[in-house]
């Protein structure tokens, strides 16, 4: 097992570019994942990487190595996939990914009753907004809302999530309430955008009588984090456009107000991605169907 280890640590080393980085994303210190390495190059009898003190970088060796390891630990978790369909209690370690408002509000809640029920489990989440690489980050599962892009992931839907257009009172009185959703290309109006290199979301789309409508909104400011919008915009600093289950408890208390309800954005599909490979894991099959159920009970009383 150690040896898996080492090869585990120097997979995820050459990826991330570094063992600080390596080393904790396999939950280790950067002491531990350098020894492995060593342990590693010392049975190999090669150097893997060539260090300085500012970088380190994969020798040709070591990328050769590389491609070779990765097929072994692949072969790896598959054969011990298999065998765990022989078990009743699924077992192991599940690495998810969620945007950050669906990781805190629907997926994290989840994880706790998850490893409950299955005992043997563990999760280790990784919240972002930004687009994830499942497979270069050796992910097990990422959830998403919106619309993922074609891949060769599996993809699972749980749910359709309604979106809406909100902003506190206060922006709404000094602003102008919007009539249209042409009113939305005011400059007068600030929209708020969740923005980052290659972001879906550059527009809106709504559902209008004649049809849906894609507007190119715009606003001054805007975050790479949709948490930070939902506080601007209870600050009173502009509109945005948020799935409703994120937002519900601000409506219901008042601090925003819905915007343009006859025309509201087209509601978002919320599900998962997995590697078809992972199919055979009895685990991430557990996890894929606990969570589907248990998020469609949150969202039904959001």
């Amino acid at each position: 097992m150690a040896y898996v280890e080492s090869l585990r640590v120097f997979t995820r080393v050459l990826e991330l570019g570094s063992i600080t980085s390596g080393g904790r994303d396999l939950r280790l210190t950067p002491a531990v994942a350098s020894k492995r390495i060593k342990e590693l190059e010392k049975r190999l009898g090669v150097r893997l990487f060539n260090r300085t003190t500012r970088s380190i970088t994969p020798t040709e060796v070591g990328r050769v190595f590389y491609d070779e390891a990765k097929k072994v630990l692949e072969t790896l978790d598959d054969a011990e996939a298999a065998v765990a369909n022989y078990s009743d209690r699924p077992r192991g370690v599940i690495r998810v990914t969620a945007p950050l408002s669906v990781g805190r509000r629907i997926i994290a809640p989840l994880v706790p009753r998850f490893v409950e029920a299955f005992p043997d489990t563990q999760v280790q989440m990784r919240l972002s907004d930004r687009a994830v690489d499942l497979l270069n980050e050796r992910l097990d599962v990422a959830f998403f809302v919106g619309t993922p892009k074609d891949s060769n992931l599996k993809l699972r839907k749980f749910v359709e999530c309604d979106r809406v257009l909100c902003a506190a009172p206060e922006y709404l009185s000094r602003a102008g309430v919007p009539g249209s959703p042409d009113d939305l290309l005011s400059p007068s109006q600030n929209c708020l955008l969740l923005r980052y290199p290659r972001s879906p979301e550059y527009f809106w789309v709504l559902k209008t009588a004649d049809g849906t409508r894609k507007l190119n909104v715009a606003g001054r400011f805007d975050a790479d984090d949709s948490d930070v919008l939902t506080e601007w915009a209870l600050g009173g600093h502009g509109i945005v456009n948020k799935p409703r289950f994120d937002v519900a408890h601000h409506l219901r208390a008042g601090r925003l107000v819905e915007v343009l309800p006859g025309s509201p954005p087209v509601p978002s599909m919320f599900g998962c991605l997995y590697p078809h490979r992972k199919l055979q894991d009895p685990k991430i099959r557990h996890f894929v169907d606990f969570m589907a159920t248990e998020s469609r009970k949150l969202l039904d009383t959001a």
